[in-house]
């Protein structure tokens, strides 16, 4: 998402952040397998994995959840009043409009073609969001 924004000259309109539910990967870089897939496509991943908190739920208008797993989690951590602003990302993919199943995929112990499969759902789905933005239709 942070590419696709910076593409479009809205970094000073859109504040991003990436977080995970668990806490297993606290600290750990990208996984080397999604920054050789980001990377083939020109994008570059950085920064370093944390855990979402209670205060995401009230700096942020919109918060993403990859999967219905997370998504519960999520909106569990949001309560009933923050619920609305959890949503799955692949929501704002106009491709995925109707599909019974939004979630992304994991990657992490399936095949190596796995993280390019992944990249293009969130890429179209981040694609989809911004026009959201765009359009104002989106937090």
């Amino acid at each position: 998402m942070r590419h696709v924004v910076a593409e479009a000259g809205m970094e000073d309109r859109v504040v991003l952040d990436s977080a995970g539910t668990g806490s297993w990967h606290v600290g750990s870089a990208p996984d080397a397998r999604a920054t050789a897939a980001a990377a083939g496509r020109g994008v570059e991943l950085a920064g370093a994995a944390r855990q979402v908190s209670e205060q995401d739920l009230e700096d942020f208008d919109l918060i993403l959840a990859m999967d219905r797993a997370n998504l519960r989690d999520l909106r569990a951590l949001a309560g009933e009043e923050g619920a609305e602003k959890v949503r799955l990302l692949r929501e704002f993919d106009p491709a995925s409009a109707g599909a019974a199943d939004l979630d992304v995929p994991d990657p992490y112990y399936g095949a190596s073609g796995g993280f390019e499969e992944v990249f293009d759902l969130v890429d179209a789905a981040c694609r989809g969001l911004l026009e959201e933005i765009r359009a104002g239709r989106a937090p």
